[in-house]
């Protein structure tokens, strides 16, 4: 059975759907700024937060009223019989703004942020939350895929999304691991990540006659996850993990690594993830295959960043354009690999995005153009 991406949607700090989000990037621009916000931290900090208003309903937090946004641009150009559709969510902290909270404390538990998001668009099923870290995002695309090949449903509405919060800084403050600066992934200079927010949506359907956008559509022809258990916060230097999930995905999909075109890698410019990354690749392979980092545009916005990028990287497949690695000048791993450093034209068939996550999770998933 094939299954396709048939629709999309970003909310970033670039725009509130997936052609701005483009159109920002192609122009240059970028969502990292310099944030001076006692609520989320009492230093200046370098990060991507959404500083636009968006239709919202009170009952609903900040998040979910940007995950129902989300969903409704991204259904509003399909037909998708929701009696055959589940929705499955992702996100590493949910609403976790909440626990300031002490009067509302709305939906702290992602299950109930999934319900109460099931229930504002009425669907049929009860929803599913994926959240293993980093690579939520993808993993919440494979397991909609898989229940879609099983057979279960016909459609699935993918969607993602996490916020900044004190919580989330001062976590990642606590590892060293915030830049002082805009973040750098593969750069000599790196010296850490920026924390960004936002939201992504991907409709899937095993009915390739449903298509939205047909800049959003393309087939899902393989992934794979693994776990290499190195370190709570660190992954395998030897980046046997991610080659492992890589190597899964080309085993589903049929394919082998001289057939990929291009590569959006997690590249969250922190010293251990970007190294790994490299090594893996060229163990791999796919050391000559371009590669790029979004997180230069949107800051790691966790549990949405497999989807936001996901859809970025159909984009980018059925544009024939590749995107700049933004905060990219100068190579700094110890492999050779071929980060992108001006946007430019190429000829993508297949294209592949890889995550890597705490805990030592990473995933893997092939995109063909259709």
């Amino acid at each position: 059975m094939k299954i396709f991406t048939i629709s999309d949607n970003i909310i970033s700090p670039l725009g509130s759907t997936t052609e701005a989000n483009v159109l920002a990037i192609g122009n240059g621009q970028s969502g990292i700024t310099k944030i001076n916000n006692p609520e989320l931290s009492n230093d200046f900090f370098y990060g991507a937060k959404i500083n636009y208003d968006l239709p919202s309903i009170d009952e609903y937090t900040f998040l979910e009223n940007l995950l129902i946004n989300s969903i409704e641009q991204a259904l509003s150009s399909v037909d998708v019989d929701l009696n055959r559709t589940i929705l499955v969510l992702s996100s590493t902290k949910g609403n976790i703004e909440q626990l300031n909270d002490k009067e509302k404390g709305k939906r702290i538990k992602l299950a109930e942020m999934a319900e109460a998001i099931n229930e504002y668009f009425h669907l049929k099923h009860s929803p599913i939350v994926v959240s293993n870290a980093c690579i939520s995002g993808v993993s919440a695309i494979l397991v909609a895929r898989n229940l879609i090949e099983m057979g279960a449903y016909d459609h699935a509405i993918v969607s993602g999304g996490d916020i900044l919060s004190k919580f989330t800084l001062s976590g990642f403050n606590s590892l060293k691991a915030v830049s002082e600066s805009p973040c750098k992934p593969y750069d000599i200079r790196r010296d850490g990540i920026s924390l960004g927010e936002g939201v992504g949506t991907i409709v899937i359907s095993n009915d390739e006659k449903l298509k939205g956008d047909k800049m959003a559509y393309s087939e899902i022809i393989g992934g794979g996850q693994s776990n290499d258990a190195n370190h709570i916060s660190g992954p395998s230097r030897t980046g046997a993990g991610l080659n492992l999930a890589v190597t899964k995905s080309f085993k589903a999909s049929g394919i082998h690594a001289n057939q990929i075109d291009y590569i959006n890698a997690h590249g969250t410019a922190t010293l251990y993830n970007d190294e790994m990354e490299s090594i893996a690749f060229d163990d791999l392979g796919l050391g000559k295959a371009p590669v790029n980092s979004l997180k230069g545009y949107f800051g790691h916005t966790l549990g949405a960043a497999g989807i936001i990028e996901s859809i970025l990287t159909i984009r980018q497949l059925n544009a024939n354009q590749l995107m700049k690695s933004e905060g990219f000048n100068q190579l700094g791993v110890s492999r050779k690999i071929s980060v992108i450093e001006k946007t430019k034209k190429k000829n993508i068939d297949i294209a592949l995005k890889t995550v890597s996550g705490f805990g030592g999770c990473n995933a893997a998933i092939i995109f063909k153009k259709a």
